[in-house]
């Protein structure tokens, strides 16, 4: 198309490898079409007609364009960029380069290709657009200062991946880059973002697409990839560096993995995701606006509207059968009238525009944008000076394309200068297969980085089709998550994603997931047995209302009831021979002194306090001393009673004046000199038991100073084992009244209690401890009185006969006579 000033393009219309040497011209109508490439020469036509229709810009002046087909490879890369510039039968740098009314080149859209083709343009410091993704290879200004990207370079697009991960809750990598600038370029940035968010990497391959070298070692890690949990990888990269070693691993090494894209992957060129694939593709292709009226455009495209375009010729009579099957010749008249691009299939020409074509649409208003701003510059030039017009030269047009900023007709900003270009925004397209090969990409969800964080995603799964045979979504962790209970513990020399689950330990809970450490519940709660929640624990103590508190309660009441009677039978019969016989005033005390025994023990039963926490031990240690005493006394006056031959000795008067029953007094004030000593430096005091009862916290008195309260207890032992040594001495003694056999039998009972105590006592916890220390109480304190007062009462109620003086010196004659 012709025009005042035209725009070059530099397009690969036909696939890889073609001999162009070969001049056999039924081997050239067969050459392989890019059908989906054509959409790029279609972009031009539009834009540019769109332009000259437009009575804002350019006036007087019109756009054309020309497009020639750019080969591939090192070499024959440059061979149509030198037939443009000097015709072709010239020599370059041999004769001038002829006149051409070229502004700007366009070429793409892989960034070597572009390359190659730059360091010839930029001798002429022809502005040359590069419509592909952006390469950072493209961006040293040095090497080429006249190029300009017109791709928003992607500087999110390592957030948006792993975005998408966490959706997913995909935390287990691979990741597949190529060995280029943008390879060396994305990765660090995807290996921050992944640590920063917690996702780990399985395995990594930086790859070139050169040597034989890299095949074999991909083969090498084999194991790595296709036997990795890893089930997602990450591919950055192009047809160009990636394509050749990716159809080898899609065909032999990897199954059913999720491939996470760029949008520089042409899938369309080589069909990559073929019918039965078990592999996912969302690939992330840069947002743009709809162009308005570009589809209807294409759709009115036709060989008769643009006669001299031989590309679209080859293409409609590729598409629409239009050759003789008798003759083999092609005719127009064979074609269908009505035909149009729209009747082609999606995955072999898709009508709505391509990002590489938006490109290029972008393009085409950036040049005239910059020539528009130029013209006006010169028109007020001419005007002031007086001056002709000139054609404007290729290299005045950089300095208006330096920092040009525009609005397209789409809406979108379009900013020349890679410091001031806008972050793209992503839409996420996933490919579904059908029969016959055929693939339809749909677009799933979309990122922007300009939504508030949280936000920046969205996606509608219900779309993505996974691999064949499942609907599940794919699962790719290292370890699967704790769960409630549970707490994280890294695996040695394994990532962080990698972890055993280690369940909380006692009251302790986890009420997350992965968690890395478990909460302590507090004293007054208790972790269910889920460990997964702190619940609050109910008090308990031994009360009254308890089974075993009202068991031991009645116990007390009614051994001290039953002592208040043996106490009351006495007094009745005080005057009988067995109530006289060694001495009844310490069988009154040892029986009031039972009687506080067996009611101290209620102290011990019900909710404590600091009052009754100090009287349990005080009044136990002191009462118990005070019955032990008494045994005591009662012994040595059987002793001493026995040993009196004549009225004049001495043992005599210790016995007539009742020295024996200094013993209570004496015994009692040591007794309470320690009790003093315990109140003085640690006494008693109400604690709390969360231990021993699960979901209880246990309300009891902690004894303050141990080794007080040892202090006490072996006191009263030694008390007791003395009175028993006594006792034991003593059994054989004669006579009827003797009650030293009663009196060792006693404190043996007494003995063995307290000593079967301290084991269990220290063995027990909770209100348990308690019940033993009760249970120790009745029980020692019922030997006493069983022992000592039960043989008294059978003979005072069911023996009068032998409870009388007469009796006994009847049997005290007999055994003089005897003698």
């Amino acid at each position: 198309m012709d025009g005042d000033v035209m725009i070059t393009g530099f397009f690969p219309l036909y696939t890889l490898g073609i001999d162009h040497s070969n001049s056999d011209s039924t081997r050239q109508d067969h050459t392989p079409f890019i059908f989906k490439n054509y959409q790029f020469l279609l972009a031009l036509a539009f834009a540019i007609e769109e332009i000259n229709k437009n009575p804002d810009l350019l006036h007087n002046l019109t756009l054309g364009f020309d497009v020639y087909d750019v080969q591939f490879g090192a070499w024959r890369v440059f061979k149509t960029p030198f037939i443009w510039l000097f015709g072709k039968y010239k020599i370059p740098n041999y004769s001038c380069m002829r006149d051409s009314k070229s502004i700007a080149i366009l070429t793409g859209p892989l960034g070597i290709t572009s390359a190659r083709i730059g360091t010839l343009l930029q001798l002429y410091r022809f502005p040359q657009f590069t419509f592909g993704p952006f390469d950072h290879a493209l961006s040293d200004h040095h090497k080429f200062p006249a190029l300009y990207q017109m791709a928003p370079k992607d500087t999110s697009i390592a957030t948006a991946m792993v975005s998408l991960l966490l959706h997913f809750s995909w935390n287990w990598v691979g990741l597949f880059t190529s060995q280029d600038e943008n390879g060396l370029w994305i990765l660090p940035e995807l290996k921050e973002e992944l640590a920063k968010n917690s996702v780990c990497v399985a395995y990594e391959l930086l790859i070139s697409s050169k040597g034989i070298a890299h095949i074999i070692r991909i083969m090498a890690v084999y194991n790595e990839i296709n036997k990795s949990s890893a089930n997602v990888l990450i591919i950055y990269g192009d047809n160009e560096s990636l394509l050749d070693l990716m159809l080898f691993i899609e065909h032999i090494l990897m199954k059913g993995k999720v491939c996470i894209m760029n949008s520089q992957w042409n899938l369309k060129t080589r069909r990559y995701f073929m019918l039965g694939s078990l592999h996912v593709p969302l690939i992330f292709t840069h947002y743009h606006a709809d162009v308005s009226g570009f589809t209807d455009f294409v759709k009115t495209v036709n060989p008769s509207k643009y006669p001299e375009d031989f590309f679209l010729a080859k293409l409609w009579f590729l598409s629409f059968n239009c050759s003789d099957i008798e003759s083999d010749c092609i005719a127009w008249d064979k074609c269908p009238h009505d035909a149009s691009l729209d009747w082609l299939p999606r995955h072999i020409f898709d009508i709505s525009m391509s990002g590489d074509s938006y490109n290029i649409y972008n393009t085409v208003y950036t040049v005239a944008q910059a020539l528009h701003e130029m013209l006006l510059l010169q028109t007020e030039v001419q005007t002031m000076g007086n001056r002709k017009w000139t054609a404007p030269s290729p290299a005045q047009l950089h300095p208006f394309l330096k920092n040009i900023q525009f609005y397209n007709p789409a809406g979108d900003q379009v900013i020349l200068g890679e410091k001031s270009k806008l972050e793209p925004e992503y839409d996420i397209l996933n490919i579904w297969d059908f029969p016959e090969g055929l693939q339809f990409e749909v677009k799933v969800g979309k990122f922007s980085p300009y939504a508030l964080h949280g936000n920046q995603l969205s996606l509608s799964e219900d779309m993505i089709e996974w691999a064949i045979g499942t609907a599940e979504t794919p699962h790719s962790v290292c370890s699967e998550s704790c769960g409630p209970g549970f707490r994280k513990s890294s695996q040695e020399g394994k990532p962080a994603c990698c972890f055993d689950c280690n369940p909380c330990q006692q009251n302790e809970i986890a009420n997350g997931t992965d968690m890395e450490q478990c909460v302590k519940c507090t004293d007054h709660q208790y972790a269910n047995t889920q460990r997964n929640q702190c619940l609050l624990r109910d008090e308990t103590f031994l009360a009254f209302g308890d089974p075993l508190g009202m068991a031991l309660a009645c116990m007390g009441i009614c051994f001290s009831l039953l002592t208040a009677a043996i106490l009351g039978m006495f007094l009745k019969h005080q005057d009988t021979a067995i109530v006289k016989a060694n001495n009844r005033t310490l069988s009154y005390i040892l029986l009031i002194s039972l009687i506080f025994c067996f009611l101290c023990s209620l102290l011990f039963i019900g909710r404590p306090n600091t009052v009754t926490c100090i009287l349990q031990q005080i009044t136990f240690g002191v009462v118990f001393t005070v019955a032990v005493s008494t045994v005591l006394a009662k012994t040595v006056t059987v002793v001493l009673a026995f040993k009196v031959i004549s009225p004049g000795r001495r043992i005599r008067w210790l016995l007539v004046s009742g020295a024996p029953n200094l013993i209570i007094p004496l015994c009692t004030l040591i007794q309470m000199t320690f009790c003093g000593f315990w109140l003085g430096t640690s006494p008693p005091f109400v604690d709390t038991d969360a231990h021993s009862e699960h979901g209880h916290i246990i309300i009891l008195c902690n004894k303050g100073s141990l080794a007080a309260f040892y202090c006490v207890l072996g006191y009263l032992g030694s008390l007791a084992m003395a009175s028993f040594t006594v006792a034991f001495l003593a059994r054989n003694l004669p006579d009827t009244f003797n009650e030293a056999k009663f009196l060792t039998f006693s404190m043996l009972v007494f003995c063995s209690v307290w000593l079967t105590f301290l084991p269990v006592y220290h063995s027990a916890k909770g209100k348990i401890m308690v019940a033993v220390e009760v249970f120790s109480i009745l029980a020692s304190s019922a030997g006493l009185l069983g022992c000592i007062f039960v043989p008294k009462c059978y003979n005072i109620l069911l023996m009068p006969n032998k409870n009388s003086l007469h009796v006994f010196r009847y049997k005290r004659h007999n055994r003089r006579n005897k003698h």
